[in-house]
């Protein structure tokens, strides 16, 4: 069983910056993939960014590309989401999932935190 804790959300101006962390509870954080998601009210559930057990592999979607960095600290069994340039459409409850292989559909993740709430207005 693997339970995550994000933090780290709030409200910032667009242009600023923000940086959420997910720590894990639970064996073998080291070989899972680690994801962050968000969800804007009315929309699904949607991919931001994947990062592979060891860090070497990272993907991003587009709409974060060149702004967001994900990384991770295998020591402190944490993942982290750094946001640059936020903009309005950022604003979402951002969650981090964990899975056993590599992927980046939501419905492949099967443990979830409970999510933060970033804010970012115009």
């Amino acid at each position: 069983q693997v339970q995550l804790v994000e933090s780290g959300g709030g409200l910032v101006q667009a242009g600023g910056s923000l940086r959420l962390s997910c720590v894990a509870s639970g064996r073998a954080f080291g070989s899972r993939t680690m994801g962050w998601f968000r969800q804007a009210p009315g929309k699904e559930r949607e991919f931001v960014a994947v990062i592979s057990g060891t860090g070497i592999n990272t993907v991003y979607a587009d709409s974060v590309k060149g702004r967001f960095t994900i990384s991770r600290d295998n020591a402190k069994n944490a993942v982290y989401l750094q946001m640059n340039s936020l903009k309005p459409e950022d604003t979402a409850v951002y969650y981090c999932a964990a899975r056993a292989d590599w992927g980046i559909s939501p419905n492949q993740y099967p443990y979830w935190g409970q999510g933060t709430q970033v804010t970012v207005s115009s």
